[in-house]
């Protein structure tokens, strides 16, 4: 029997290796916008969050035009020089083509805007493989469960049937909001250490060792 019937990834750092561009559009967008860029290391721990909380936290001086001048800059320089160079992990796609076969159902939760995140799938050609995804400006923005809660009621599916997968806090943080299990990878934005302050159930180098420790869950060898 599997141990749930929806599995809920996070897009950026779990399921595509974007990290770099993410850093280099958004020290873009606050050059732009006559801010001084922080370093790449504290950019790349606000991924995972919406794009408003993200630049929120990373210039809390900004005036609010000078925000709003950064959000349009990012989205700009993303969908039009970035988007369509990140590539998925290796393993990922096949992953989740499996995990599908085997009868899961597949969502998306992601801090990406909804134009964002259409655009990603279509041009990887992998919306087929998703029974349902939530973005950040449809919703409330990581850590609120708010994304996910939407996700498992349009799914049908309650919280002790539900799994998050993630690399950053925020996923893991939602989930825990939800009621949900969270499992971390660590191939993304925020280290192991800081992952398992957050407690999952486990942390995996990435999704392609998902169905391993499904597997072991269901036999009740995993934890």
């Amino acid at each position: 029997m599997k141990p749930y019937r929806l599995l809920v990834f996070d897009w950026d750092g779990t399921l595509v290796d974007s990290r770099a561009s993410i850093v280099a559009c958004m020290r873009r967008a606050l050059s732009e916008a006559g801010l001084e860029p922080p370093a790449d290391t504290v950019i790349s721990q606000i991924i995972g969050l919406g794009l408003q909380e993200a630049v929120a936290r990373l210039v809390p001086d900004a005036t609010p035009p000078q925000r709003f001048l950064v959000t349009e800059r990012y989205r700009l320089h993303y969908l039009r020089d970035a988007a369509e160079m990140v590539r998925f992990f290796d393993g990922a796609v096949e992953t989740l083509e499996r995990l599908r076969e085997e009868g899961y159902l597949l969502g998306v939760a992601t801090g990406k805007s909804r134009r964002g995140l259409d655009h990603a799938l279509k041009w990887h050609e992998v919306t087929h493989l998703f029974d349902a995804t939530g973005c950040a400006d449809e919703s409330r923005s990581k850590p609120h469960p708010q994304m996910l809660l939407d996700l498992m009621e349009r799914l049908e599916v309650g919280p002790e049937g539900t799994l998050v997968i993630g690399d950053t806090e925020f996923d893991l943080l939602m989930a825990a909001n939800a009621g949900v299990d969270g499992v971390a990878v660590t191939c993304g934005a925020h280290d192991q250490a800081r992952l398992l302050e957050c407690r999952p159930l486990a942390c995996l180098r990435d999704v392609s060792e998902l169905p391993r420790w499904l597997d072991e869950r269901a036999e009740g060898r995993a934890p």
